[in-house]
């Protein structure tokens, strides 16, 4: 299929007169984080059925997909096409021609965010403590909270001792409650750097009465230091009082209001949702436990903090629209305030009653129609793993998955390396595709059929049917016919890092600031 091209300065020139792109990396997310431009989402080639609808709502957007030359571009733009999009093109020349015409690159994910949280900091001189200084309030008993602006899975992993997990969103409404007396100290911590930033200067932003600092270099600077961390802690954030939330409610308002960020009404919402000539994206930054008590119809569940950690993650499309929902206010226009910073276009809805909170359960991923396919149930399937020795199981789940858990005796192959996987696998009559809950494997059954010229059939409903079904899974890194190039090797994340890879990461984040004024299409602000 021929496809259009575009150059350096066609993408430079759409993200300098903030008009709507969608570049698209489409490698796995480690080669991905080795150096792509500032504005490349990660969408691999792997997931382009299954992310496609939600993360490219608008189909005549203008997508461009890059990757370093090994043709997955091509792949995705003829992927996408077929999927109904109408705008798409690739970049010619991948990373290497970027390069050439003079864009920075940069290392990591979430580079957008993070960068500008150095931003942040440089501007506004945020108030941090190193982990001794820290330490030593904690030692002596002094009048301290410590809050933790992570996940709480992260924070769960590891955390700094007597830790509360607040995560980022929630602080202007939490700490209130969590620190009343003024004179109490407040501590933002995350793993490194961006989301304590955020988070102190949130509640400084917001007024609030206590002296804020951030955790400097978060658990990563506590390691460093020979500092302890604890394992397994439970401690979170309790309910507030009406009256708490009001005046939270009015702090981050505000915030808000100071940031530019727009309002909107629910009458607007059905007219953008039909909208063909924007993108608009529908976010809840509320915790996912209210997101699933009960939502906006067609509003997807992105705790804030998370949101403004990981926006390109959710919301590929550079110069979109954002709207977030919180009938409270406070988890929607603190994130918002950050997003609007961030040269976003972002709304909050006014108004907004729990009687309008119809839909009920987690998000579920819009999926476009699948082609016909073969399917076997998990107990006819298990007869062929324990009878048919002509049969394999191939796993398409991320790596990560596989190795918490998988059909015993299954091979792990990522779809995007599957020409290669191939020479890795047994020599059988059938595969049986198999993936978390089944959907990618759904998608990559016909493409690895005519790769592999074996019948193929998929595993209806994935590993969730597997144990629902009662039948039981091996963990373990066993059987790998790909290399997890689909996640990158955070330095911030678990419990067994290198302390070099640690300081490398920390450097890396200290020189973010110039990197931003080299490539200059940002138009990053702050308050």
């Amino acid at each position: 299929m021929s496809i259009p091209t575009q150059d350096y300065l066609f993408v430079r020139n759409k993200l300098l007169n903030k008009e709507e792109i969608a570049l698209l990396d489409v490698r796995e997310e480690d080669p991905h984080a080795q150096e792509h431009p500032l504005f490349a989402a990660n969408v691999p080639l792997s997931r382009i059925e299954t992310d496609a609808l939600s993360k490219l709502p608008r189909k005549d957007v203008a997508i461009v997909t890059l990757d370093d030359g090994e043709g997955y571009a091509q792949l995705a733009a003829e992927r996408l096409i077929k999927l109904g999009y109408l705008d798409v093109s690739v970049f010619q020349g991948g990373i290497s021609a970027w390069k050439a015409a003079g864009g920075e690159v940069f290392k990591d994910v979430n580079v957008p965010s993070k960068s500008f949280g150095e931003f942040v900091e440089s501007k506004r001189h945020t108030p941090s403590l190193s982990a001794q200084e820290v330490k030593q309030l904690i030692d002596k008993n002094e009048d301290v909270v410590v809050v933790d602006v992570r996940r709480f899975d992260e924070y769960n992993t590891m955390s700094i001792p007597t830790g509360i997990s607040v995560p980022g969103a929630e602080l202007v409404l939490r700490v209130p409650e969590i620190a009343p007396n003024p004179k109490t100290r407040i501590i933002v911590n995350c793993a490194g750097r961006t989301r304590s930033i955020i988070g102190t200067q949130s509640l400084i932003n917001a007024g609030i009465p206590n002296e804020v600092n951030a955790l400097r270099n978060g658990t990563i600077g506590w390691t460093l230091a020979g500092q302890e961390l604890e394992r397994g802690q439970s401690r979170k954030f309790k309910e507030v009082s009406d009256n708490t939330a009001n005046e939270a409610g009015q702090r981050a308002r505000s915030v808000a209001d100071q940031a530019g960020v727009k309002r909107i009404s629910l009458a607007d919402i059905s007219q953008w949702k039909s909208q063909a000539d924007r993108t608009t994206y529908f976010f809840d930054p509320r915790t996912p436990e209210e997101y699933e008590a009960g939502h906006l119809p067609g509003f997807r569940s992105t705790p804030g903090g998370q949101l403004v950690q990981e926006t390109e993650m959710v919301a590929p499309v550079r110069g979109a629209r954002i709207v977030l929902s919180d009938p409270g206010g406070v988890r929607a226009n603190m994130p918002a305030s950050w997003l609007a910073q961030m040269a976003w276009d972002v709304y909050v809805i006014d108004d907004i009653k729990t009687s309008d909170l119809t839909e009920k359960g987690p998000w579920v991923q819009p999926l476009p129609k699948a082609t016909e396919i073969q399917t076997v149930d998990a107990m006819t399937a298990s007869e062929w793993l324990k009878n048919d020795s002509g049969t394999i199981f191939i796993d398409l789940s991320t790596h990560a998955n596989y190795v918490k858990g998988h059909i015993p005796g299954s091979w792990f192959a990522l779809r995007s390396q599957f020409s290669a996987a191939l020479q890795k696998l047994p020599k059988v009559d059938r595969f049986v595709l198999t993936s978390t809950t089944g959907e990618l494997a759904v998608f990559a059954a016909q493409e690895i059929a005519a790769l592999a010229n074996v019948e193929v059939v998929v595993l209806s409903g994935g590993n969730k049917a597997w144990t629902d079904a009662g039948l039981e899974l091996e963990k373990g890194a066993t059987h790998l016919a790909s290399p997890a190039l689909d996640r990158y090797k955070r330095p911030y994340e678990g419990t067994n890092v290198d302390p070099a890879a640690m300081q490398a990461y920390l450097d890396w984040e200290f020189g973010l600031v110039e990197q931003l004024g080299k490539d200059s299409t940002h138009h990053f602000w702050v308050l």
